[in-house]
């Protein structure tokens, strides 16, 4: 039993609550006051460094969450298990967590080479990749910011395969959809908040991903969203010391450049 049951098929859910999510939790962070002493920049770098603006972001994201959208519908209705009732019987509770744990590996893996590629194809990386790279200083709205070549192979078919291997029902998207897009958005919010859950739990987090966005980090810490276990077993892998700025806030400083 779920809270929408009775007003809202699991299908509907799974397709238009991940984007509900989305900029209910990224319009969480972009209404918060400045919080300079926890930002992973400062507002002027962002200002200086990032060569987009926040009504392009916005209208990338959007463009990208209809492909997303219009996809889901289609995958939801292609695999839908109702039975003759229409009812689709939902596995139990120890099944659909093994099956969201089995759909974040396959993101994960999926997500790390097709990533890693567009960095590797000087092409792809110039044409395609590099837009969601002119966000220097990352920023919660603009953590689906991509070009619309790059959304649709890395996060939609992305998603698409996790949710086909998996096995899971449109129910159990919900959630595991859902959890993706609010790690996504947290992974590139820039603030290293006290307490924050992703931080405690995840090693692949806000100051991890911005390793990724430095100059120096371009060419690591590829994974998204999970865990770093590609990036550890490939070696690309780039630690990182979370140093306290004088002038107040934090500074995600690569091991590697601090060497050199």
């Amino acid at each position: 039993m779920v809270f929408w049951e009775g007003y809202v098929s699991d299908e509907a859910m799974g397709t238009f609550a991940p984007i509900l999510v989305y900029w209910l939790y990224a319009g969480l962070y972009q209404l918060l006051p400045p919080l300079d002493n926890y930002r992973l920049h400062t507002r002027r770098e962002e200002d200086e460094k990032n060569s987009v603006p926040l009504p392009s972001v916005v209208k990338g994201v959007l463009l990208q969450q209809l492909v997303q959208a219009t996809v889901a519908q289609g995958l939801f209705l292609l695999t839908s298990k109702a039975n003759i009732s229409g009812i689709t019987v939902q596995p139990s509770i120890p099944v659909q967590i093994v099956q969201i744990v089995i759909a974040m590996l396959v993101m994960d893996t999926w997500q790390y080479f097709v990533h890693r590629y567009m960095h590797q194809n000087k092409f792809l990386y110039r044409h395609v990749h590099s837009q969601h790279h002119r966000l220097v200083v990352p920023y919660a709205i603009g953590a689906l910011y991509n070009h619309p070549l790059e959304g649709l192979l890395l996060d939609t078919f992305g998603g698409a395969i996790s949710f086909l291997v998996s096995g899971m029902t449109a129910r159990t998207a919900v959630t595991f959809f859902c959890f993706a897009v609010i790690k996504t958005v947290d992974d590139h919010c820039g603030l290293w908040l006290p307490g924050n859950i992703f931080h405690i739990l995840f090693q692949n987090n806000t100051a991890y991903h911005d390793i990724h966005h430095q100059l120096q980090g371009l060419k690591y810490n590829y994974s998204q969203p999970f865990f770093p276990l590609w990036d550890k077993l490939f070696g690309t892998y780039m630690p990182y010391n979370l140093l306290k700025r004088p002038e107040g806030g934090f500074e995600a400083r690569a091991v590697k450049a601090m060497k050199d």
